[in-house]
């Protein structure tokens, strides 16, 4: 009686710690299965507005508030523009001074908490940059996709795809140097975006079904004047443009790419989102193996992009922490014929333009010269 009771209560262990395991391995995969649009991934700190003077914002002094460059200050109901690091400025040892190029939303007072992120504008094209532009509805496999259009006078059209955390008002970075190149330019929202249908999931899924909204903008760009396309993809947008390349039924119709920091290995990522939010490293592969039982995911996408038949450039960094720059420069090395990295020092995970917007700006330029 005693061994049936002994092996009974086994079970039940073993049984509560596998439900355990998979309780821990879906809580650590909705860091990036759950990502919501807007607002701030998990690693990114959070920082603390300590002063504020003319054109200038002191916060807490932390490896991010360092960065150069050019970087949208949001908090809860905030949103400010900030330039470059002050090093002149009056300080404390434990805040950094930055340019506060403009207050966009809200105020921001001495003890709020914000972060930096790679929205510099918010609102549409017209209320944030002054272009001319229309709110259209794109077919989509899930229901109608909303997208801004401005509109420009070449046949060939830059479609705009943001990633993990973001909003299509990220692609607002490049929107007016796209449009001083005479670009029609298509910005997506996609399903989970507000606005858009959910998966039916609920879930996020890296770009391994969203890309069939790219390929939907891709039909209505052609079926509205475009001759070729052009895809410019951040992050799993980039990854969901790499897709698009390889299984759009109008692939012929994609001139080029343009893949911003993408998520060539997916796991990679959900690691270190996992671990972000202070998931133990044992427990890492338990997130990895829920994000594949809840979403199918299970090919990274560097094979894809080696089979790649259209030139593309990538920007990405060696200070991305979510998607290594090492998969980058390997398949920029194994494809030289068809793929340039651009490498952007001191920048996080999809903020290239952020670090030096007039060099990324200049490569962008080379390189859709021939495409036009």
């Amino acid at each position: 009686m005693r061994t049936v009771k002994a092996a009974a209560a086994a079970v039940t262990v073993a049984l509560a710690a596998g439900a355990a395991s998979v309780a821990v391995g879906r809580f650590a995969s909705d860091a990036a299965l759950k990502a919501p649009p807007g607002r701030p991934l998990p690693t990114e700190p959070r920082l603390t507005v300590h002063a504020t003077a003319a054109g200038q914002v002191a916060l807490t002094r932390d490896l991010a508030a360092l960065r150069p460059g050019t970087y949208g200050l949001a908090g809860n109901g905030t949103h400010a523009v900030v330039g470059p690091v002050l090093d002149s400025a009056t300080h404390s040892v434990d805040t950094v001074v930055r340019r506060l190029e403009r207050v966009t939303r809200g105020t921001l007072e001495p003890g709020d908490t914000v972060w930096l992120t790679p929205n510099v504008h918010t609102g549409d094209p017209g209320t944030a940059l002054g272009l001319k532009h229309t709110d259209v509805r794109i077919p989509g496999e899930l229901g109608s996709l909303p997208a801004w259009f401005v509109p420009g006078v070449r046949d060939t059209w830059v479609i705009t795809v943001h990633g993990l955390g973001a909003t299509r008002e990220h692609p607002m970075n490049i929107m007016e140097f796209l449009h001083r190149q005479r670009f029609p330019v298509l910005d997506l929202a996609y399903r989970g975006d507000l606005g858009a249908p959910r998966s039916p999931d609920g879930l996020s899924h890296l770009g391994e079904t969203e890309w069939r909204d790219v390929d939907a903008a891709i039909r209505h760009a052609v079926s509205h004047g475009a001759r070729q396309v052009v895809l410019h993809g951040w992050s799993t947008g980039a990854t969901m443009a790499l897709r698009a390349a390889a299984h759009s039924g109008l692939r012929d119709r994609i001139s080029g790419l343009v893949l911003d920091s993408p998520v060539l290995s997916w796991a990679t990522t959900l690691r270190a989102l996992a671990a972000a939010r202070r998931t133990p490293g044992a427990l890492l592969p338990l997130a990895v193996r829920a994000a594949q039982g809840r979403t199918g995911l299970e090919r990274e996408r560097t094979a894809e992009a080696a089979q790649l038949t259209v030139p593309a450039l990538i920007f990405h960094g060696p200070d991305d922490t979510l998607a290594p720059w090492e998969y980058s420069r390997r398949l920029a090395h194994a494809r030289p014929n068809l793929i340039a990295l651009r490498t952007v020092p001191n920048a996080p995970h999809g903020a290239m333009w952020n670090a030096d917007p007039k060099s990324y700006e200049e490569a962008l330029r080379r390189f859709l010269t021939p495409l036009m």
